[in-house]
């Protein structure tokens, strides 16, 4: 035993963070996450920074935005640049093993990824985009010679498995390990369109319960837009059975660091990379700026996390890397642009007034956007000349404004009004600062026109706002 802490990142693709019981799903998905998260540290306001695939794992590698990565890594197909400097190097530096299972989609294509594309991961059980790879039951990766394997058993067992048996190999070796394991569940199955959970657990879930957002909003995609909650009628039981499926793996993981006697010398660190909004706020299923796309669930365990309760200011991906690093004692990537939550999670003085009061989010693929949250506002802008791969954009106009104390499934658009001037003027100074130290060029944020006709709902509220004044988050 080495007496260094071992990590594991435990990491789901496209998981709402309202799956779980600790943001309060009724559907008891998750009880092995609810139950760790109460024993070790919950970062409740877990928001992405890019609300897609590839950019949001930029991010979790480098501690980077992911505009701010090389050339650019913000939007699928563009790859990790091979001297990035990444977690994995950093940890392999500081003598640590380390092995990376599951989906990677950073390699810009192609199914096998090159070993110079790899963000410097030692063993290696990966696909670049598992969902082309695979299906539920037919699992493909490929080994660190380029070889490919074909694993049993349902996908998130499959990988999971294999996990489990790296980490008892490393366990008994002697030397530290850091470990990704990188699911594809609960995003859907690209090839036919839906989300394929274990045989005979969908039904479970079938009709039980709609979030909120999704039972009130029409759908966006020509296919589904006379549908409420676009395609999440037909997509919401297997998505929740993927989620169960996800969070029995997750205990068995915990289970084999306890039966390996790791569990306290262990950080065990749960994410996702984005969200899902079913069609309802575009035509597909991330890459907007609402809660829906951007919030995930996010626990800690082991080490500093520990008993280290409730986070509430914003935690992201950028986060992740500089916070791993800071846990296990290894210096973080060069350049990275996110922080370390240990000294949050300790309480140490002056770290919660250092640290951030909003989250920043970057928006491609369907838009050129950007958008800050704070516990209580939510401010986005659109670039309406730019084309939706854009890297930057010289001139934005805001497009969203919620109110998430009064609206937290964002129902009623606030931007354009004039009673809410003075909460426009404030995060419209906190995006742009936000822009400028994610190294972005200077840019403008014009003000949206008002309503035209304003809604009556709008017109009260606004009278309401006036008389109130709002406060500022």
């Amino acid at each position: 035993m080495s007496g260094r802490l071992n990590v594991v990142v435990f990491f789901t693709d496209q998981q709402r963070h309202d799956t779980s019981g600790l943001h309060g799903c009724p559907l008891d998905l998750t009880p092995n996450l609810d139950a760790w998260g109460a024993r070790g540290t919950h970062f409740a306001q877990a928001i992405t920074p890019q609300p897609v695939c590839g950019p949001a794992r930029a991010c979790l590698q480098t501690g980077r935005f992911a505009t701010a990565i090389g050339p650019g890594c913000h939007t699928n197909g563009r790859p990790l640049p091979a001297e990035a400097d990444t977690l994995a190097k950093r940890f392999a530096a500081a003598g640590y093993a380390t092995g990376y299972f599951g989906k990677w989609h950073l390699a810009g294509g192609g199914d096998a990824v090159p070993e110079e594309s790899r963000g410097g991961w030692q063993h290696w059980l990966a696909a670049n985009a598992l969902e082309a790879t695979s299906d539920a039951y037919q699992t493909r990766l490929w080994d660190a010679g380029g070889h490919p394997v074909d694993l049993p058993g349902y996908r998130v067992d499959a990988l999971t498995d294999a996990t489990i048996r790296w980490i008892s190999e490393r366990s008994g070796a002697g030397e530290p390990f850091l470990c990704m394991l990188s699911h594809l569940e609960p995003h859907m199955q690209n090839h036919r369109d839906d989300h394929p959970a274990p045989a005979f657990s969908a039904g479970r879930y079938a009709g039980r319960w709609t979030p909120p957002d999704l039972a009130a909003l029409p759908g966006a995609h020509p296919a589904v837009r006379h549908l409420t909650g676009g395609n999440a009628q037909q997509q919401l039981a297997g998505y929740f059975g993927m989620c169960r499926r996800l969070d029995e793996a997750f205990g068995r993981l915990m289970d084999a660091l306890i039966s390996l006697g790791r569990i306290e010398d262990t950080v065990v660190l749960f994410a996702s990379d984005h969200a899902c909004h079913f069609r309802t706020r575009n035509d597909e299923y991330k890459r907007s700026c609402h809660e829906a796309s951007v919030r995930t669930p996010c626990v800690a365990h082991g080490g500093p996390f520990t008993g280290g309760g409730r986070v509430e200011l914003p935690f992201q991906l950028t986060d992740v890397a500089p916070t791993l690093c800071g846990a296990a004692g290894v210096d973080p990537p060069e350049g990275a642009q996110g922080r370390s939550a240990v000294g949050l999670v300790r309480r140490e003085p002056g770290a919660a007034a250092a640290w951030p009061e909003e989250a920043f989010i970057q928006v491609s693929e369907s838009v050129t956007g950007r958008a800050v949250r704070t516990r209580r506002w939510k401010y986005a802008a659109e670039a309406p000349d730019a084309a939706p791969g854009d890297r930057f954009a010289a001139a934005y106009t805001e497009t969203h404004l919620y109110d998430l104390l009064a609206d937290p499934h964002e129902l009623i658009n606030l931007a354009g009004l004039a009673a809410y001037a003075p909460v426009r003027e404030r995060m419209k100074e906190r995006l742009l600062r936000r822009m400028a130290a994610a190294g972005e060029p200077a840019a403008e944020v014009r003000d949206a026109a008002p309503p035209d006709p304003m809604p009556p709902q709008h017109a009260q509220r606004e009278l309401r706002a006036a008389d109130d004044r709002v406060p500022l988050g």
